[in-house]
């Protein structure tokens, strides 16, 4: 095999397709409609274009003071990086070392696998119930760390908070990570228990409700105990992993509370008024607390939706997969993108 034999392979994450025709209607991969609040575009022309030679903050104090003002925490209790992604891969390598399984259920985010593989984690995968629900007794096993998305993705389900710790509660020897990914479009965050569990990490994003995918900001809050840890690792890999442009904007961002609760609120209510409208159009779905709906057609396989949706320039994310094959990822888009879509499934389905 020759150099190849000393090769790390892994299967990689398949993101959702990033078409390049401006005219799609883009519904696959979870972005916010909306732009960024005013104040984002307000720090972009401030910044210093002479800093831009030097080191961004490596602690990036600013956004994490901003973020610990604004939920009520410790600076010493908020850790940043390069996008959600990049907080949990450095919670995956820095909190799952141990020899007995990382637990998360078998529909969820597809990274979590991918993960556990590159850094050569074993892990176990517990079957959602038949309407994607967390089995709790699943997670009441010796493990080597818990880790599930709240609401799950892609399915949209959202648990209740004392279900979750339960969960907590029985593996305190043991960090569970809950991914706050989608957690400003309906659900409440477990936040308040990270100082009742010194175990318990919760990762949040700025690319769905903060409409930042493109500045790549994720952060996660725990015991300073955990934080430190992750710290630790994250500095042994790459110091200085925030920008300095998205320092200064993510700030921003945090700052600008009535935007972000405008935006959220708008995308919900689209979301609400979508499933009453697909509804009647013979398609059933969870009952979704996140930007995206996941849902099938009685009489239509998604598959089929799927490729006709793509071939009129309409892009939602479909998986192949076991149990969810007769399901499609749609993601809430504005009011008018959304009305192009119910548009074309009225018109679809009538012929």
């Amino acid at each position: 095999m020759g150099f190849e034999q000393n090769i790390r392979k892994v299967e990689p994450y398949v993101a959702g397709e990033q078409p390049k025709n401006p005219g799609v209607i883009k519904l696959n991969t979870n972005e916010c409609p909306y732009p960024p609040s005013p104040l984002v575009k307000e720090a972009e022309g401030k910044i210093d274009y002479e800093k831009l030679r030097l080191y961004p903050d490596m602690n990036a104090e600013k956004l994490v003071d901003a973020l610990a003002e604004y939920y009520q925490v410790k600076p010493s209790q908020v850790f940043v990086g390069v996008g959600s992604d990049d907080v949990l891969s450095m919670a995956f390598l820095t909190f799952f070392n141990g020899s007995l399984p990382v637990l998360f259920p078998d529909i969820t985010y597809s990274f979590y696998d991918v993960w556990a593989d590159l850094y050569r984690i074993p892990y176990k995968t517990c079957p959602l119930t038949e309407d994607f629900h967390i089995r709790k007794e699943d997670y009441l096993v010796p493990n080597g760390g818990i880790i599930f998305p709240n609401p799950n993705a892609p399915t949209g389900v959202l648990e209740e908070i004392s279900m979750i710790e339960e969960i907590i509660r029985a593996n305190q020897d043991v960090v569970v990570i809950i991914d706050e990914a989608y957690i400003d479009f309906g659900g409440e965050s477990v936040l308040p228990l990270i100082d009742k569990y010194e175990n318990l990490l919760v990762v949040q994003t700025f690319s769905k409700s903060r409409a930042m995918a493109g500045m790549r900001i994720g952060y996660a809050m725990g015991n300073e105990k955990l934080i430190r840890y992750l710290k630790d690792a994250k500095f042994s890999f790459n110091s200085y992993t925030m920008n300095l442009p998205s320092i200064e904007m993510g700030t921003a961002a945090v700052k600008d509370d009535a935007y972000f609760k405008e935006t959220t609120g708008k995308i919900i209510a689209t979301r609400e008024r979508v499933k009453k409208e697909m509804k009647k159009l013979g398609f059933f779905f969870t009952d979704s607390m996140s930007n995206f709906l996941f849902a099938g057609h009685e009489n239509v396989p998604a598959g089929e939706l799927f490729r006709a949706l793509k071939e009129n320039d309409i892009y939602v994310r479909y998986w192949n997969k076991d149990r969810i094959s007769n399901r499609l990822r749609i993601t809430i888009g504005t009011d008018e993108q959304m009305d192009r879509f119910l548009e074309f499934l009225r018109s679809y389905l009538n012929n």
